[in-house]
């Protein structure tokens, strides 16, 4: 018996400081976005600083417009490719998790090898601006490397292989219903736990995408937060230009560091709240999707 007190209380140990190292690094960015520029320049980033201040939510609020521009792209681009990318997926691994479909493991290993190997950088540029024409559009943002994704694919196949009862589509196959019909009308209800998982993935995906903004999109109008971020690390002097607002500053009476950490709290909160309404789908839907099909 006291043996395992000592394993719970070992294992108890162990998580709590696991936990507590997870939490370390949102705590001391948060800190440090009130902190004053010239603590950080003296004492770097600490959970006591010695002069708090609020500069860099001033600049934030300065720039509002610009700033706000970027986050309701963030916020479309997520909602329309989470969407577009739970729907598209499901359509693909609804016939693969079906035995009676010709060539289904064949079709699956197609999906399998776009995990292990893509075209490359250059060729992916140049088909999707010169072939699809979406360099500064939107749809950059949206279709590149985030849309579809082999794994997701997968689990959802496995998902709905392992834990959508067959009987299901054979009584709806016998009241006369359509594979649309029985698609959306019974396995997409049934599936609400994998869904969940996979759209709070593509979610994320979406959410914290700088690359696609740096590679396609030049145009400081279409800019995301994470890229709008992203620039501004990058190079101070992006500061200074008008996309982020019309007061001249020198890079001097900016609080850069502070800044950075303060975009960065903003630019997290959203997924911070979303999250625990997701994560019992979150567990549930990755456990049984990852059984092997």
């Amino acid at each position: 018996m006291k043996t395992n007190q000592m394993n719970q209380f070992a294992i108890n140990v162990f998580f709590i400081l696991a936990s507590i190292a997870c939490i370390f690094p949102f705590l001391l960015m948060f800190v440090a976005s009130f902190t004053s520029e010239q603590s950080i320049i003296n004492e770097g980033y600490t959970l006591f600083p010695s002069e708090f201040s609020l500069d860099a939510y001033r600049y934030l609020w300065d720039n509002v417009s610009s700033i706000g521009r970027s986050y309701g792209i963030t916020i479309l681009i997520t909602a329309i490719g989470t969407t577009a990318g739970l729907l598209i997926s499901s359509l693909l691994a609804y016939p693969l998790s079906r035995v009676d479909l010709p060539l289904h493991g064949l079709l699956s290993f197609f999906v399998f090898f776009t995990m292990l190997f893509n075209g490359g950088l250059v060729p992916t540029y140049l088909i999707y601006t010169e072939v699809f024409h979406i360099k500064n559009t939107l749809w950059a943002l949206i279709v590149p490397s985030l849309l579809t994704n082999g794994f997701y694919i997968l689990l959802i196949r496995t998902f709905f292989r392992t834990s959508i009862p067959k009987e299901v589509i054979e009584s709806a196959y016998m009241d006369g219903a359509s594979e649309f019909r029985i698609f959306f009308s019974f396995v997409m209800p049934l599936s609400l736990p994998i869904l969940a998982t996979i759209g709070l993935m593509l979610g994320i995906g979406y959410w914290n995408d700088w690359f696609n903004g740096l590679v396609y999109v030049s145009d400081s109008k279409l800019f995301s937060l994470q890229n709008l971020l992203n620039r501004m690390l990058q190079n101070i002097q992006f500061l200074q230009q008008n996309t982020l607002g019309s007061k001249a500053m020198s890079s001097a009476s900016i609080p850069t560091n502070a800044v950075r950490m303060a975009m960065a709290v903003i630019g997290i909160v959203p997924i911070l709240l979303i999250y625990p309404f997701f994560q019992k789908f979150f567990v549930k839907g990755l456990t049984i999707g990852a059984v092997k099909g």
